[in-house]
């Protein structure tokens, strides 16, 4: 869905699996270990719990959009364990919440060229953010661990807000903590939820990147943009920004 924006971008705001983060590389061998203990073991039902999740076996990727891919630790609950009661989930969700955020930054696997491009786009006067569907301790730990941290003014998870993407609150509280207007940032995810917070919340650019679970149909409708990955995201707004110049 392009439309032409006057506002000069002055943040990004980035997903962070698939985006930043290699989603399979890093989350498959951590959703079927936690798969195994919600199957109690058994591990053809381990595999059935992945694959409702999202996993496709033939493609070895979860799909674009799915539960594990685009979803919060509170939809895997509902998905995984619709027997449990509130308060169950509630324990479960605190459980599967700590190994995420222990397993997926000792285990995270960044986009090639990743510390080169942050640095690239803050040298170029850019305030970067993260917001994610994980939780902010998930992503905190996963910057700390990849050496990143310095290089975002703020980090938001699921649990940072209200309601997680698509809505627009996380894209609304980076707004209100850099005040940065939401026409002067570019939205920057691999899923169709990513970019529909950006339209939610007004941002000045939605960008696909197809380096995590979604395809060129899948994000096509709601980009601005696609790109195969951040790497090429420096020269892109370089370009459009010279293009506004002229």
């Amino acid at each position: 869905m392009a439309t032409t924006r006057s506002a000069q971008i002055r943040g990004i705001l980035f997903d962070k699996d698939g985006t930043l983060v290699d989603f399979n590389r890093t989350w498959f061998g951590i959703t079927m270990e936690i798969a195994r203990e919600a199957a109690a073991g058994d591990e053809a039902k381990a595999r059935a719990l992945v694959e409702a999740g999202g996993y496709d076996w033939e493609m070895e990727k979860f799909r674009g959009g799915s539960v594990v891919a685009a979803g919060t630790i509170h939809d895997i609950v509902d998905l995984w364990h619709p027997e449990l009661t509130l308060e169950e989930k509630r324990e479960r969700i605190r459980a599967y919440d700590d190994y995420a955020v222990s397993e997926g930054s000792r285990r995270a696997v960044g986009i090639d060229g990743l510390r080169e491009t942050l640095e690239a786009l803050v040298a170029q006067g850019y305030v970067l953010g993260i917001a994610t569907n994980d939780s902010e301790a998930g992503a905190r730990a996963t910057a700390e661990a990849l050496g990143l941290t310095a290089l975002f003014t703020l980090i938001i998870g699921y649990d940072s807000v209200a309601r997680a993407k698509p809505h627009a609150d996380q894209l609304h509280l980076f707004a209100e903590r850099t005040g940065i207007a939401p026409p002067a940032i570019a939205m920057v995810g691999d899923n169709a939820h990513d970019l529909e917070m950006a339209h939610a919340a007004g941002a000045g650019l939605a960008i696909g990147v197809l380096s995590g679970n979604s395809t060129l149909d899948d994000l096509g409708p709601l980009s601005d943009a696609i790109l195969g990955s951040i790497a090429e995201l420096p020269a892109f707004l370089a370009h459009r920004a010279e293009a506004d110049r002229t």
